[in-house]
């Protein structure tokens, strides 16, 4: 709750308005039944109908007054709760954006969208109905008890002994409403994933005909949601019937205990309607109370939700400022040992690790080529992804420049290094700005140029709209070697010290391949580059070559001098 209350204070502003126009509309209506009693009392019985008139003007007056407040509330009220929920999903996005790759690793997309999306909505609501509608019902059940003890404190009484009941009735079926709500949560935040992954992967599922499968786990979480759905409406139901059996039969009380205190001469009948007025005053902030808790409970659990990912922290990064300088470009990797967590990795069962790296020292010089082949699984891909610390070594160390990579701003680390993956992402924009992702600041010029390098200038003129031409989602209107392309030129325009190609040309044909591969050869010279490939033809000129097959470094030279071995290198050459 402290977390939440934080968000107010740069829009105090807005909520003291809020309140403020919620306690003027309360005031007229604890005024009203005040008013109605004193023309019942003097006005009507004297004849002073003149006076009676004028004064119900300025009730209707009041009553307008009380209609722009809640034009105030309604918008003013909302825009508080917008701003409110816009800081929320600020923070929350850049707070997963600093987490590291395992927590990515665990979490669906989809999951995360309905924590971005459905669950701030709720404590948006939350934030805004809340605050007003409990200090509304606050001021207007105080104020009207208050009053009602000055006019008949026996009938008050009756009335101040209910509440109570009500409360608890309140408190009772609150436990459940919550655990039920976080259920709903979650079971929506799983069909989000479903939806997710069913539409992210459409075209596999239509080239494997598996629609009816990807329904099947779809309909399978709805259907989860959908009991999840009708326990959460089971509590509410039960809260809300209680609640307005007490509500209903508190008329019938004041009518039964007011007639009695009439019969014995204790209060007239204009009390007693006064008492009704007040009745009707505070009943309708408690119902609209009972309609809140759903609200509530709802914006509770999101708020459990976004506090639990707020409370994850970046693992095992430095402090902001703390982070020591890159001053040389060699890499030294000693002893390092590495095994995936369950769900860093498909396939790895709870509890369960898998070691994919065993005690690799490599030794990579300023401005050297080193080429990483081996068996697919062998570990090469994971090494690669250990230097920019997308994970953390378990054992052993990995410096740069006489460095640990720990002791450096992750931020520092990655922006001088620069990685082709075999898994390419575009976003769906431009070919030209998912070109300058490689530097956001960089002019057409300069996009052009990195185009031309990657060899992928031709194809873009080609196309009808040029460097305007729209990619898709995840590059989806591009061929594989276009998309491939885009992402070296990427590279090229970012020009890092550091060079990682991790398969960066594996989707190319090799026409293209080979013309690209003296664009790499140009870019590589002076960079410390490590080149990850399949295609052992492509890496013949690398200053060194390494073999890593189950997590180690099993043969290492020059092609020249792996090939006079004959061993496994060879062996896979001559494939």
């Amino acid at each position: 709750m402290r977390i939440f209350l934080d968000y107010f204070r740069p829009h105090m502003g807005l909520f003291v308005l809020d309140l403020s126009c919620a306690l003027i509309a309360s005031a007229v209506d604890l005024i009203f039944p005040l008013v109605a009693r004193h023309a019942m009392y003097s006005m009507l019985p004297n004849k002073a109908y003149e006076a009676f008139f004028h004064v119900m003007i300025i009730v209707a007056a009041a009553f307008l007054i009380k209609a722009v407040m809640h034009y105030i509330i309604t918008y003013w009220g909302h825009m508080f709760g917008v701003r409110v929920e816009a800081d929320l999903r600020d923070d929350l996005f850049s707070h997963m954006q600093s987490l590291d790759f395992t927590f990515f690793n665990k979490n669906k997309t989809g999951q995360l969208l309905s924590r971005m999306t459905g669950d701030l909505f709720e404590i948006t609501e939350m934030s805004h109905h809340g605050p007003e509608d409990l200090f509304i019902a606050s001021v207007t059940i105080i104020g009207a008890v208050i009053i009602m003890f000055t006019i008949q404190w026996k009938l008050a009484l009756v009335i101040l002994i209910l509440l109570p009941i009500a409360l608890i009735v309140v408190m009772l079926n609150r436990r459940r409403m919550i655990r039920t709500s976080r259920k709903v949560k979650e079971k929506l935040a799983e069909i989000n994933g479903e939806v997710e992954s069913g539409l992210s992967g459409i075209r596999t599922s239509k080239a494997f005909a598996n629609e009816d499968t990807d329904y099947a786990k779809f309909a399978a979480a709805n259907e989860e949601f959908k009991v999840s759905k009708c326990d959460n409406y089971k509590a509410f139901g039960l809260f809300a019937s209680s609640l307005e059996f007490f509500m209903s039969i508190m008329p019938v009380v004041i009518m039964a205990v007011g007639g009695w205190i009439i019969m014995r001469d204790e209060m007239n009948y204009a009390d007693l309607i006064t008492f009704y007025l007040y009745i009707s005053t505070f009943i309708t902030p408690i119902r609209k109370l009972a309609g809140f808790m759903e609200t509530f409970m709802n914006g509770w659990a999101g708020l459990n939700r976004f506090v639990e990912i707020m409370r994850m922290s970046p693992e095992n990064d430095v402090a902001p400022g703390e982070g020591k300088p890159i001053t040389a470009y060699d890499i030294d990797i000693d002893d390092v040992w590495f095994a995936y967590e369950a769900g860093d990795r498909s396939g790895v069962a709870e509890g369960a690790e898998v070691e994919v790296i065993r005690g690799v020292n490599l030794h990579v010089r300023e401005g050297e080529t080193v080429a990483i082949v081996g068996p697919s699984g062998g570990g090469k891909t994971t090494l690669c992804q250990l230097i920019p610390r997308f994970y953390d070594v378990d054992e052993g160390s990995i410096k740069i420049g006489g460095t640990d990579i720990r002791e450096i701003e992750k931020k520092t680390l990655r922006k001088n290094i620069g990685i082709v993956q075999q898994d390419v992402f575009l976003f769906p924009d431009t070919i030209a700005e998912n070109i300058r992702y490689g530097r956001p600041d960089a002019t057409d010029e300069e996009v052009i140029e990195a185009a031309k390098k990657a060899e992928i200038y031709d194809d873009v003129m080609a196309m009808p709209q040029g460097f305007a031409s729209y990619t898709g989602e995840r590059g989806v209107l591009l061929s594989g070697g276009q998309k491939q392309r885009v992402s070296i030129a990427r590279i090229f325009l970012k020009n890092p010290p550091v060079l990682i190609l991790d398969e960066a040309t594996s989707a190319l044909d090799t026409v293209t391949e080979a013309r690209i591969q003296g664009a790499f050869d140009k870019l590589a010279e002076g960079r410390t580059t490590i080149i990850i490939a399949h295609r052992l033809s492509t890496i013949r000129n690398a200053d060194r070559i390494i073999l890593i097959d189950e997590g180690e470094i099993k043969e290492e030279g020059t092609h020249e001098d792996l090939m006079k071995i004959g061993g496994q290198y060879a062996s896979l050459y001559k494939v």
